[in-house]
């Protein structure tokens, strides 16, 4: 079956575009469009896309406010959301995977990685914009509560360490899987793992974690 999703953009020469771009996808299809945000909220809970495709910056109801109403943590059954942005340094990336976002793109990715972030969404997976993770996560790592980061449940495994850092630097399952010459099953089942320890709702929290602990950057051995 086809991967429904719903785009959003107040530019319409964009939000075309991006309509354009998918329906020319074998797999994909575009089954509603939003000018702003309140249409894309009222058009997602009547649609019931597989995944929305939400520009952040929007009038009235922006991008997170819509994010946060599909997908936030107050939401019973939440929606696959992929934010979309002009800027890599956009000061409201990181308030929209707080939000609840599984990923974020830039509007330069390119149809090849636009294709794989709706993929991924859809397959309940995250692809945050590679080029792009690290600096950012970085950046507004601090725009978050002063309070020091969570505690895990439960300390992490030396495997789970590793790929903590494979997903904080934008790496999907079978590329993980593949890095570690381990199993897709066995790299969902240590996500799965860390999001309980974690208490986290999706991988992208599992991103910032490693980013607000400062695990980035100290490497792992395979």
């Amino acid at each position: 079956m086809s991967i429904r999703v719903l785009v959003a953009d107040d530019q319409e020469i964009v939000r075309t575009g991006l309509a354009m771009i998918l329906n020319a996808q074998p797999g994909i299809d575009v089954v509603g469009e939003a000018a702003d945000g309140r249409q894309a909220v009222e058009l997602a809970r009547r649609l019931r896309p597989d995944v929305c495709l939400f520009d952040i910056r929007m009038p009235g109801v922006d991008g997170i406010e819509a994010t946060r109403l599909l997908a936030g943590p107050a939401v019973a059954e939440p929606m696959a959301v992929v934010v979309i942005t002009t800027f890599d340094l956009d000061e409201y990336v990181y308030a929209a995977l707080r939000a609840g976002a599984k990923g974020f793109l830039l509007k330069d990715a390119g149809t090849d990685l636009l294709v794989r972030a709706v993929h991924a969404a859809a397959n309940g997976d995250a692809l945050i914009a590679p080029s792009v993770t690290a600096r950012l996560l970085e950046a507004f790592a601090g725009a978050g509560p002063a309070a020091p980061p969570k505690q895990p449940i439960e300390a992490l495994t030396d495997r789970e360490e590793q790929i903590l850092v494979a997903v904080a630097g934008g790496r999907t399952n079978n590329e993980i899987a593949r890095e570690f010459h381990i199993t897709l099953s066995t790299v969902k089942t240590h996500i799965a793992s860390m999001m309980t320890k974690l208490a986290a709702r999706n991988r992208v929290e599992v991103a910032m974690w490693a980013h607000e602990t400062n695990r980035v950057g100290r490497g792992a051995k395979r």
